[in-house]
């Protein structure tokens, strides 16, 4: 295990209206304000998305499990930002529920918003951190420098 420890900056509010793409407004918010390190928060709907729900057997490089929300669902979710290179990468996991169906995962494509979507964004200051695709399981996983 390593870790590094920082302190909360600034804090982004943000509301997505009906239709707008989840992942690449979270990651234009990190762009134009320059989050080199944040956790969020959304809450809100969502009508579209495609999941990951976790990885067809513990082999690496692990071969995802791939679920689309395609309708409206209500949806709870955290996720990271660190940069990749030179662009934000968004990290969420999130639970999304129709009816008496809920499906978890990490969202991965695409993302929109079903009528209103809530984030908070909190910056992390004094975190020297990126994300580095790593060979062995062909994703891009946390570096903490």
């Amino acid at each position: 295990m390593e870790y590094r420890t920082g302190k909360p900056g600034r804090i982004v509010v943000a509301k997505f209206d009906d239709h707008d793409d989840v992942l690449a407004n979270l990651t234009d918010i990190a762009r134009k304000e320059n989050i080199r390190a944040g956790v969020f928060y959304l809450v809100g709907g969502m009508r579209e998305g495609k999941i990951v729900a976790g990885p067809e057997t513990d082999t690496l490089p692990p071969a995802p499990v791939w679920k689309e929300l395609g309708e409206s669902h209500e949806v709870i979710g955290i996720g990271t930002i660190f940069w990749q290179e030179d662009e934000p990468k968004i990290h969420l996991h999130g639970a999304f529920g129709k009816k008496d169906m809920v499906k978890v995962g990490c969202l991965r494509e695409k993302a929109e918003t079903f009528l209103v979507l809530e984030a908070i964004i909190i910056e992390i200051e004094g975190i020297d951190a990126k994300r580095e695709v790593d060979p062995a399981v062909g994703l891009a996983l946390l570096k903490l420098q």
